[in-house]
């Protein structure tokens, strides 16, 4: 099936949507019958759980194109689930993103007249038929312009964002399943504000002002380029052509050196764009990231951005300023019920808070930090603990925390995949409102001794790469970026 074709394939995608509430029911009085039967009401539940984010999963896989898009969004439920539930709903995602045919040549010259002119082949010198680089809902191609800068044009897939809309739509309508995966997570209102955040990803005029906006923001910058907007339309956006090695080549064969200078570069952008751009750039993947010639990070695709024009929330900052400090657990548990992340009535233990909370501040935490896969990966083992995984699970994800989650997740995967060491602490205080005490950094901590008394051994965070791109790695999610 060509992506060309999903408005024609509306009413199957709609019909395998419409089966994940039949499922849901026959599953719940499944249930039943064993709880009446004598199997423990918690071992039934945890096998509702299993079966209905099965099932949500492959459905979501099965459909193509703008579907990708939405379950790429809904990682954020992944992110709650185990391993051997989450890695098959990402297998399959990037099986078929991978195979994604390109459309052909006849179908690209129709989009770019109709958004461009019948005329457009004027505006371009050169235009390479074939495409560079493709993605969910949208290709890449070369092309030179009339002034002669190489361009990058970036044209979406005709009828992908009415079917990506529709789907979301569709999965509007059985919000419950979402409530079964994650039982705190106030769901409706996240799924709303997760539907007008994929709105705009297939907005080319709103990528393109946001584009601008860093463009503008880091003109001139001695480490991070933006390349600038040439045109946009509806449906094509032509930004100047920008050469370099791509971080996923960095992560394979990079010296220790560009490993470390690419991950210091890279979280600066993504802290620093709230407080520079008023924008956060919401799709950290190594992908859209290449490393130039002069040694300055290059940053590619704007289209999932969030908005914050007064910088990071100082929320996030007070609670690593908590963390970092071995301050009382119970001022961040305040923090996260004014915030929402803990709904009226969700009650928690301050030892397990801790315990959970802990791992999320320990890059920072320290003057210098290396990331890497061996540590991520002891952070994944902790989530088999079941106290820290039935807390994750009973914490909500307000809507306004929805794309810091998503940074939040994917950055720190890819600083393991880099395996990078440095002062990422600076980073981020530099960066940070809420985390200074009247203009004064608190002293950097020690590694958290896992003998102390008053708090246990911080427990898991929830390691979850989300399945946004072709080769996500894994990362780690929830509360705040490193």
């Amino acid at each position: 099936m060509r992506v060309s074709d999903l408005p024609r394939r509306a009413v199957t995608r709609t019909a395998k949507l419409a089966t994940l509430p039949a499922g849901l029911m026959g599953r719940t009085a499944l249930g039943l019958g064993k709880r009446l039967g004598g199997r423990p009401a918690e071992i039934v539940a945890a096998e509702i759980q299993q079966r209905t984010a099965e099932q949500i999963f492959r459905v979501l896989g099965e459909l193509k194109g703008g579907a990708m898009k939405l379950g790429q969004a809904l990682s954020i439920f992944e992110a709650a689930l185990p391993p051997e539930i989450a890695g098959p709903y990402r297998a399959t995602l990037t099986k078929l993103q991978e195979s994604a045919p390109p459309l052909p040549a006849r179908t690209v010259h129709q989009v770019l007249a109709g958004d461009l002119g019948p005329s457009w082949r004027d505006a371009f010198l050169e235009f390479d038929d074939s495409p560079r680089a493709a993605a969910s809902i949208g290709q890449v191609h070369h092309a030179v312009w009339q002034d002669g800068r190489p361009v990058a044009v970036k044209i979406q897939y005709p009828g992908a964002g009415r079917a990506l809309l529709s789907d979301f739509n569709q999965i509007s309508r059985v919000a419950r399943l979402f409530g079964i995966l994650m039982p705190g997570l106030e769901v409706k209102p996240l799924l709303d504000e997760l539907r007008d955040r994929v709105a705009e990803e297939i907005d080319y005029q709103l990528e393109a002002g946001s584009q601008r906006a860093f463009a503008e923001a880091y003109a001139g910058d001695p480490d991070i380029y933006v390349p600038p907007v040439v045109q946009a339309t509806d449906h094509v956006l032509i930004t100047e052509w920008m050469d370099g090695t791509p971080l996923s080549k960095i992560i394979e064969s990079g010296s220790q050196e560009e490993r470390n200078r690419a991950g210091i570069l890279f979280t600066r952008f993504l802290f620093s764009g709230p407080a520079r751009a008023g924008l956060l750039h919401a799709d950290p993947h190594p992908g859209n990231f290449r490393m130039l010639p002069d040694g300055r990070l290059g940053v590619l695709d704007f289209g999932a951005v969030d908005r914050l024009p007064n910088g990071l929330p100082p929320f996030i900052g007070k609670l690593l300023r908590i963390i970092h400090g071995d301050g009382d657990i119970r001022e961040a548990e305040d923090e996260l019920r004014e915030q929402g992340f803990l709904r009226p009535g969700i009650d928690v233990d301050p030892d397990a808070l801790y315990a959970f909370l802990a791992p999320l501040a320990e890059p920072s935490r320290l003057d210098c930090f290396k990331f890497s896969r061996e540590w991520l990966r002891s952070e994944a083992a902790r989530v088999a603990d079941p106290r820290s995984s039935n807390l994750g699970r009973r914490l909500n994800l307000p809507p306004s925390y929805v794309l810091i989650h998503r940074v939040s997740t994917e950055g720190i995967g890819v600083l393991s995949q880099l395996e990078s060491e440095g002062n990422f602490r600076a980073e981020m205080i530099r960066w940070m409102p809420g985390y200074e005490v009247d203009g004064r950094d608190p002293e950097p901590a020690r590694p958290a001794d896992p003998d102390r008394s008053s708090h246990p051994d911080p427990g898991p965070s929830h390691p979850d790469p989300g399945p946004s791109h072709p080769d996500p790695g894994p990362s780690e999610p929830d509360l705040a970026p490193a």
